[in-house]
Order: C-alpha cells, then structure tokens, then sequence
C-alpha cells in the first residue's frame, strides 16, 4: 500500500485537467480485473454538513439504475447544526445492495467512507475487521482531532491496523478541480463529497450518468455550482484509475426481479402515495391535518405535491388542532388523516378518543422515534405500542396496523383507510424512523387491480323514517351522514351516546353497552385480518416473532437458522390480533420476540395468550442487525 506521500503525489498529478485525468490517459492503464461480489454494505459518514445524505441517496439511486436489490438506513444527528468536527455531528448513510433478494441496510459495514476524523471515530467499531476504509485525510489536522477526542491521529498509530486503509486528500482534491471556477475555499470544498461518491463509484463498477443528470436538473440554473459537482464527481471517478491503490474494481450483479416497473421509494413517500390511491379508489377527497415533527413531516410534504389529485394538506399550529381538523374534514365526508410521532400521539389522544366516541374514520400515522419527551428525533423506536393501544382515558379501543418496511408503507396505508371507511373507526397506523427514511426498490402496483374502496357515506335520507345516527350494519358501523343534508341531522360531540339515536345520555347500562358494542367493533375487524405471515416450520422449538420494522432483521435472521429448525411469524395488525395467532404459538416450545423497547409486544403476548414468551430487546435507537437477532437467538437455543 502505498504510504502519505505517495496518495499526495498520485492525487497531485491527476489534477493537471481541472482536478481529473482524461479518458485518453486512464486508456493507456491495464485494466484491472473485475471481481463479483453477491452483495456489499457501504456506509457514508462526515460533518452534517459534509452531504452525506445526499451521496448516499445518489448512490441508492444508481445502484437501483443497475438493477440491484437495495436498503437503506439514513442515520441523521439529532441536532439541527451540531458544532463542525464533533462526534454529535456525524451524519451517516448506510447502502446494503446485492445480487439476491435482501431485507436489511445490512450487518455490519464492508466500506466506511470517512469524510473526517469523528466520522472514523463514531463508526469504526461497526466496520467488519478486514474491512475497507476510505479516508478524506485531508481532514485529520490538530483541530478535528481534537473535536473528536484523539490523543494521537489514528492514521499514525495502530487504530487502524486489520483493516485495508485508502487515504487520500480529497478536500485538495475538490479544491483543485474547481481551482479556476473562481469560487472560495470554504464554498469550492463543498463538492468533496462527490469526490467521494465518483470513488467508490469507479470502485463499484457504477456509471456516472444518471448523477451527473441529476447534478444538471438540480444546479443548472447556477453554472459554477453545477460545473464544481461536475468536477468534483469526474475527478473522484479518474482518481480510481490513476491512484494506482487497488488490485481490483467490485462488482454486484442485478437481481432477479418479479417482472414489472419498479421505482426506488422511502416509506414516508410510500405512506402519502397509499393515502392517495385511497382516495381514489374510494372516490372520496383526502384531507391531511398535521403539526410538523421529525421523522413524519416528509408525509405532509409529500402530499402536498398532489393537489391534482384533489388532495388538501393543513399545516396546523399544533398537534390538537391537526387531529381536530382531521376530525372535522370526517365529519365533513372526507378521508381526514394526520401524522405525527410519539410525543404528538400524546397530545392527540384525548381528539382521538373523540373520534372514538363520534365512530369517525380517520387514520392516525405515528412515526415512532426514542422517547420519551422529545428524547431522540432522528432516530428510531418501538417504544409506542402500548401508546397506540390504550393511551387514552376510559375504555377506548382504537384499531393499530403497523407497516414492516418502506414499500410496506404504501399497501398499509391503503388498508387503513379501507378498514377507517368499512368499519367506521379510527385507525392508528405505526410506522418508525428507521422505516420512514429507508429506501428499497418497489414494484408499483396496477391502479385498476387495487380493491374498490366501499365507504358508509349517506347522501340522502330514506323517506318516512327518521334518521338514526347510531344504527348498525353487520359490521357495526354506524351510518356516515354528510353534513347539509335535509333529513340526516344528528347530534354529535363527545358525550356517551345512546344506542341506535346518537342522543346525549348518561344511563348506566347504555353506557355499559356502548363501551362494549364499540370494543366488539374493533374485535370485528379480525375477519378481514389476512391469516398470519409464517416463515419456516409449521411447529417446532422457537417461534421468532416480530412486528412493524423488525421484519426485515428477523426474516434474514430465520433464514440463517432455519436449518436449526427456527420459525418466524410476522405481525402487521396489532389490534386486533390476527384469529390465528393463538393457534399458531402453541405449536413452538418457546416464543422469542425481537423488539425495539423492552417488552411491550411481549407483555401483550403473555396477556392474551398465556405464552411465557422470551424478549430481546434493544433501545439503542438504531433498529436490529440480523447478527444480532442470530446471536441472541444462538445464546436462548442454548439455555435450553
């Protein structure tokens, strides 16, 4: 390998064609030998300032170009603008892509790209030893060295040893590319990160052209930021070719999908264009009311890119009066939905035991992140199961479905709606950060091949009888009377109802009836619940199972120890429970489930169904490994 003074010297004389070589010299190299890898885990990381976001998503973008399957896991300070340099600055994105069918951002790291030294420092210990490190040294002075508590700089001592180290100065780099653009030091080093990105592009085996369209669409309009990226991407592409560092370029065959047209997508995106083939299919206008808040917001900007569509998005001045629009916009006749995460569940609960009572169908989207109080915006929970379930005064049962990844998103967002509209409820619908912000390649669905939407909506009263808000169908739904409509007027608010006349009333055994007539509603949805997802053995000694985000971890680990004779079942409506479920526990010797809080699914398991089951349990606000699901799961077999 070759030493500091080397790295400088090879980057120095590709910068004599503003910052990269030409074809015409790198033609005159021998081709380095091209080696298949099934699949590969690359993380990004730098300041938040750095555009590791953005490389990564150029990279997910590519990479779904050539055909691979893909995940991703974005993975954001919690800070707006940590202070540059600092360990709480760090910004990461993580890329699995592969040859096969995969259902994680994957273990641990086979590439960390480090733009600084609090990058190295905050993900070196996730790197598999022997893995590849490609440094920015020009970043490893005195000042970010001690930003990131190092005593000694680690491309000096033997922290890196066992793994195969690339340095290279790519801030000189950058700035050489750009050096007759006439731009200043601060704002020429920016494009460093396409540096980068062209790097591990050459190194990959990945084409330039999709970003460098990408560039022109989004810097056109301003030359010199658009010729910079430009560069700085060429010159980090050439900088493969005439380092002369490596011993081979990598590349991942495309994977064999289902055929048809697929389109990357993040679950927050996947959740908004659900909510509209909703709306479609049903017929019915959709209103959004929602108070902004990490990791959900993406959904009210999202939708509001479709008012053809006939979608209406509110920007409330607070999570009350978001639920409360939403309500309203029900009431009205239209599919009233709001978003938030656990901190806004909180102060939506007593509208949404208002929705209860008034049997209103809107959807409720939580985006869960760490709790509790504001306790970690930007990264990922499990923590608000029991929230969703029972976080609300009195006997107030709300239906929750929880979505399992991103392209998830889309079809769990269409079905609570259809269950809100069937069942006249209010739907809780559970996403998580880790699943809002990832990205996988999705097979957009046949529009005409979705099911019809039915909803309880009357437009008219019947002649010669008196309307009855209360009535029921064999659903239990009661009927859903437009307002202005001469012969549907009705009471509504938020006081006990009598049975079949909607009028205020405060009997002891009405109120009884009530409150048991709206648990067997929900109780009732269990027939349209589809059976329980099982994955290996139909019986056996251990039943992993998992619900919401976890899916993807603990499939991949089930099929790492399917031949120990290991099972795996899948939740995506948490209440009600699927009918079979019951059934399904009593044919493993233990229940093992996975969660991302400390136990909460568990302790409903042990509830219902008297299972004595077995938690693992992580509230790191980083979602599973498959190695860790494995690990545990190897250390429970062997207890018993």
């Amino acid at each position: 390998m070759a030493n500091e003074a080397e790295v400088k010297g090879i980057a120095t004389s590709t910068n004599g064609h503003n910052g990269h070589a030409t074809p015409e010299s790198i033609g005159q190299r021998p081709k380095l030998p091209i080696e298949i890898r099934e699949d590969v885990t690359i993380r990004f990381a730098g300041d938040s300032g750095d555009g590791m976001q953005l490389t990564g998503t150029q990279f997910t973008n590519t990479t779904a170009i050539v055909g691979n399957d893909l995940s991703t896991l974005p993975d954001y300070p919690a800070e707006i603008r940590a202070p540059i340099g600092t360990l709480y600055g760090v910004s990461g994105f993580q890329i699995h892509f592969s040859s096969k069918d995969i259902h994680t951002p994957g273990d641990n790291p086979d590439v960390l790209v480090a733009m600084n030294p609090a990058a190295l420092k905050v993900n070196l210990h996730d790197l598999k030893k022997g893995g590849v490190i490609i440094l920015n040294e020009n970043a490893f002075d005195e000042k970010n060295l001690k930003l990131a508590h190092y005593d000694t700089n680690p491309l000096e001592d033997d922290t890196l040893s066992g793994y195969t180290v690339y340095k290279f100065p790519l801030t000189k780099i950058t700035l050489d590319a750009v050096k007759d653009l006439k731009m200043g030091t601060k704002e020429g080093a920016r494009s460093k990160n396409m540096v980068a990105l062209g790097l591990v592009y050459w190194l990959y085996n990945r084409p330039l052209e999709p970003t460098m369209e990408w560039l022109k669409a989004k810097f056109g309009k301003n030359e010199q930021v658009y010729e910079a990226n430009l560069r700085a991407l060429k010159a980090g592409y050439y900088l493969g070719e005439t380092a002369e560092l490596f011993s081979a370029r990598y590349e991942v065959k495309p994977a064999t999908f289902t055929p048809g047209r697929y389109r990357g997508i993040m679950g927050n995106e996947a959740t908004a264009l659900g909510f509209v083939a909703a709306s479609v299919k049903s017929g019915l206008p959709l209103f959004l009311g929602s108070y902004p808040i990490t990791p959900a917001s993406d959904i009210l900007h999202e939708l509001s890119k479709y008012k053809n569509f006939g979608v209406k998005t509110f920007q409330a001045e607070d999570e009350i009066a978001g639920i409360c629009s939403a309500i309203g916009a029900s009431y009205a006749g239209s599919i009233g939905i709001t978003t938030t995460s656990g901190p806004g569940l909180a102060l939506k609960a007593e509208a949404l035991g208002l929705a209860v009572m008034t049997e209103l169908p809107i959807v409720v989207i939580d985006v869960q992140r760490g709790g509790p109080s504001t306790g970690l915006p930007t990264k990922t929970e499990q923590a608000d199961l029991m929230q969703a379930l029972y976080g609300r005064n009195g006997e107030c049962p709300v239906a929750v479905i929880a979505a399992k990844s991103p392209t998830d998103c889309f079809d769990t967002a269409f079905e609570a709606v259809k269950i809100a509209l069937k069942y006249m409820v209010p739907v809780i619908m559970l996403s998580d950060g880790y699943i809002a912000n990832g990205a996988e390649p999705w097979l957009i669905p046949d529009v005409d091949k979705l099911p019809e939407i039915i909803s309880k909506k009357r437009l008219k009263a019947e002649e010669g009888k008196p309307f009855m808000p209360y009535e029921r169908d064999a659903d239990n739904a009661r009927p859903w009377a437009v307002p202005g409509v001469e012969g549907l007027e009705h009471r509504i608010g938020g006081l006990e109802k009598q049975h079949i006349t909607g009028n205020v009333n405060y009997e002891p055994h009405n109120h009884d009836f009530m409150v048991r007539l709206r648990q067997q509603k929900v109780d009732g949805i269990g027939k349209d619940v589809a059976p329980t997802e099982l994955h290996g053995p139909k019986s056996g000694k251990i039943l992993l199972l998992s619900w919401g985000g976890t899916y993807g971890a603990v499939l991949s680990a089930q099929e790492q120890l399917a031949s120990k004779g290991v099972a795996m079942a899948h939740l995506r409506w948490m209440n009600p429970l699927p009918p079979d479920l019951g059934d399904i526990l009593k044919n493993y010797e233990h229940i093992v489930i996975p969660e991302l809080n400390l136990g909460q699914l568990r302790r409903i398991i042990r509830d219902k169904f008297l299972v004595d089951a077995i938690g693992i349990n992580k509230v790191e606000g980083l979602p599973f490994t498959p190695h860790e699901v494995v690990s545990k799961v190897e250390e429970i077999m062997a207890k018993f």
